[in-house]
């Protein structure tokens, strides 16, 4: 008998030797290292997870060593100096399986972390016998801290929670490192029945099951002398830490696909990172999003539709969209933005940060402050006269344009040759200011002036406040009425620049991305940049504060604040814009009309019930809404007082004794345009055709789905894709406005798109 025990013992551990020896550590299960990516709010407040698997993992010193205990106390007290195997749980645990009894675990912590980590989840004797000779082996190549901080990220404690990181956040709305004792051990709980205690919550019979456990913990922890009898009563005394209500992950519905896709391409833009390496997780992504903003935005957005839009009736209203952003002027952070419908509901373009949408009349504050800064070529080889608001030009319908060497601009297509640029309305305006032109937006004071301050004294004002040169239009007359497509985005950064008395902050959406427990860099709020002059900024707010006063931006008086705006209608009503701001806020607003299954811009006649859309109305009434909610509770604040400018310099032929406009009063409609003037002229300097592009996101896609226009815009300044259909219109004379801020069909023409 001796002998044949010594036999069979002999053979046991040569056999165990035997396994010993022949173990491998496997590959590491690549589905516990997948994690998802989180983003955060503005004031700390999870947005959204994104990925498969929720999960963060962590550094084990990103875990406060008294809640690394609780685990310990918990599963495996002996952890720092066992082999890795409990030998008498796991003799009891293989012999209950042998036997056909109930399935036992008798793991420690090391056995777990194996389990998770190489192995599957089988209740098998195989799975289980290698699980011991992994754990025996693997402390050849890990220390206990890598074990145990691999277990800790590896585990699933329920709500979707995988890894202690995304375990704090689902049940406390903490980060692991916030963690308190107290709601270690009810975490540690967890790991036992993650499916039952993860209600503890709601389900009294899991809160009471999580009670129990969770002071067995406590009790755990005293008794192995990592808190003391004292800290144990206090925390018993202080009650069960019930976790917070079960909030599943909203996903990337509503606007969060919108907002997670223009943070990622921030963070793309300023790391090293590449799409597929943001898309492995494991990244802590916060923005500037506010989140009250962002709904009160998406609720003004759906206030306006509900009041003026019936697709279902109204086949006009079919196909509409609208863009939007706001953004903080003292910083450029994008605190809110509206992309349109939703992912859930197929809109992928983000209509916030898409190129595409010509501007319209929003771009004549630039023109100004290029002839503030610059001043204007008023006779052929004469220095830069000095401009002015009071400067005078000519206000009419239909004058020819003349460029800096007093030379009429061409138009082969029409009659006479030249170009004759159109307002909306035929009113006999005569010679008027420049803050008269803005203010009832009259487009032909603003394309002389352009013309005789020069393409690039214009463009590189629009630069310094910080468009995009990519989303900029040729030198066409055109150009200095709109034809160019920046992003919301961008024109509200823009816009902010003159809010900000001319410092240029460059817009920004995300203000810290942690992965691994570290703070990458480059992500410091970007330092604002003197683009212009102060008096030159504030002057063109105090210009734009009269448009809202008596001009065409009366509706936004609304708000019952100081506002400065101005709003914005392109050719034959293809786009509406009102861009306007406070103090402490700046809003860009865009409306516009595409057919999914046709690339281009639709006229956006009879939407709404309107005859015509102009920015002044359903746009601005889309920022009133959210400017009334986005700033309520804050004080209202006053611009800086315009300051004093020298005397300005008139066009040349400008009365001294400045008649009024005659009696023609401006008509309800606008008379149908003569032939379109500005052709092959408009887009001197280039060898083929200019055509605007179809509204494009950063990724090349239209708002229809379909292929869209070149160009850069929107907040990162991503190539937009390829080049359009052609069927867009043309961008020399296309953006006219008039006396009700919109436009008339202005002369267009093909042509290159930048």
């Amino acid at each position: 008998m001796s002998g044949t025990f010594l036999l069979f013992l002999g053979c046991v551990v040569g056999l165990f030797g035997y396994a010993y020896a022949t173990t491998t550590i496997p590959s590491v299960n690549p589905s516990t290292q997948a994690q998802s990516n989180t983003y955060y709010w503005s004031d700390g407040s999870i947005m959204t997870t994104q990925g498969s698997t929720n999960r963060q993992n962590v550094d084990l010193s990103q875990v406060p060593k008294p809640v690394q205990w609780d685990f310990l106390a918990a599963e495996n007290a002996t952890f720092y100096t066992d082999p890795g195997i409990d030998t008498q749980g796991m003799l009891r645990a293989v012999y209950h399986m042998a036997s056909g009894g109930e399935v036992q675990s008798g793991s420690t912590i090391t056995q777990q972390f194996v389990k998770n980590t190489y192995l599957t989840q089988d209740q098998s004797v195989t799975r289980k016998l290698r699980e011991i000779m992994i754990s025996l082996k693997i402390g050849g190549q890990l220390s206990k801290q890598q074990i145990l901080q691999g277990y800790l990220n590896s585990c699933y404690y329920g709500r979707d929670a995988y890894g202690i990181e995304a375990a704090a956040r689902t049940y406390y709305h903490e980060h692991a490192s916030q963690l308190t004792v107290s709601q270690g051990a009810f975490i540690a709980a967890t790991v036992n029945e993650p499916s039952l205690l993860m209600h503890a919550d709601t389900d009294p019979q899991a809160k009471a099951q999580a009670t129990g456990r969770w002071k067995y913990v406590l009790d755990r922890m005293a008794k192995i002398n990592k808190i003391t009898a004292a800290q144990e009563q206090q925390y018993l005394a202080a009650g069960f830490p019930t976790p917070k209500p079960y909030s599943p992950s909203a996903g990337m519905s509503g606007q969060t696909g919108y907002l997670v896709q223009t943070a990622e391409k921030y963070v793309e833009a300023h790391t090293s990172l590449t799409d597929q390496q943001l898309g492995n997780g494991g990244y802590q992504i916060y923005t500037t999003f506010n989140k009250k903003k962002v709904n009160a935005l998406s609720a003004s957005v759906a206030a306006m539709e509900n009041k003026h839009l019936d697709p279902k009736h109204r086949s006009a209203d079919k196909d509409v969209q609208v863009g939007a952003a706001s953004v903080d002027p003292s910083s450029g952070a994008v605190v809110a933005l509206y992309g349109g419908a939703g992912w859930n509901k197929g809109h992928w373009t983000n209509n916030a940060d898409a190129t595409g949408v010509p501007v319209g009349s929003t771009f004549k504050p630039f023109d100004l402050a290029a002839g503030l800064d610059h001043g204007a070529v008023l006779s052929p080889g004469q220095p830069a006269s000095p401009i002015t608001p009071d400067s005078k030009f000519n206000g009419d319908d239909g004058i020819t344009i003349k460029n800096q060497q007093g030379q009429e601009m061409p138009d082969p297509s029409d009659p006479s040759g030249l170009l004759h640029q159109r307002n909306d309305v035929p009113t006999k305006w005569g010679y008027i200011t420049l803050r008269k032109a803005m203010e009832q937006s009259v487009n032909t004071p603003y394309v002389q002036l352009g013309e005789y301050v020069g393409y690039d004294n214009v463009e590189g004002e629009a630069l310094k406040a910080g468009l995009l040169r990519k989303s900029l239009q040729y030198d066409t007359p055109g150009f200095y009425i709109g034809t160019s497509t920046p992003s919301a985005i961008r024109m509200a950064d823009a816009y902010a620049t003159f809010d900000a008395s001319g410092v240029q902050h460059e817009p920004y959406s995300v203000t810290k991305v942690v992965a691994n427990g570290h703070q990458l860099p480059g992500f410091e709020a970007p330092k604002g940049i003197t683009a212009m002059p102060s008096s030159t900024a504030d002057t063109v707010t105090n210009v734009l504060q009269g448009v809202v006063k008596s001009g065409t931006g009366t509706n936004a008086q609304a708000l019952g604040r100081p506002v400065a705006g101005k709003t914005g209608t392109t050719d034959d009503y293809k786009s509406a814009w009102f861009i306007g701001y406070t103090p402490q806020m700046v809003t860009a607003v865009s409306m516009f009309k595409e057919d999914p299954k046709n690339s281009g811009l639709q006229s956006m006649k009879g939407v709404g019930g309107f005859s015509k859309v102009f920015g002044a109305d359903m746009p601005t009434e889309v920022w009133t809404g959210y400017m009334t909610d986005a700033l309520q509770g804050q004080p209202v604040q006053q611009f800086p007082p315009a300051p004093t400018l020298g005397q300005g310099a008139n066009e040349f032929g400008t009365p001294t004794a400045t008649p009024s406009p005659t009696a023609t009063k401006p008509s309800a409609k606008p008379t149908k345009q003569g032939t379109p003037g500005s052709s092959d002229g408009a887009c001197r300097h280039h060898k083929k055709n200019c055509v605007s592009p179809s509204p494009t996101d950063t990724t090349g896609t239209t708002t229809g789905g379909t292929t869209g226009g070149a160009g850069n815009g929107g907040l990162l300044g991503g190539a937009t894709g390829g080049t359009t259909d052609g069927t867009t219109s043309g961008t020399t004379g296309g953006t006219t406005s008039g006396t009700n801020g919109g436009t008339s069909p202005s002369p267009t023409q093909p042509g290159r798109h930048p």
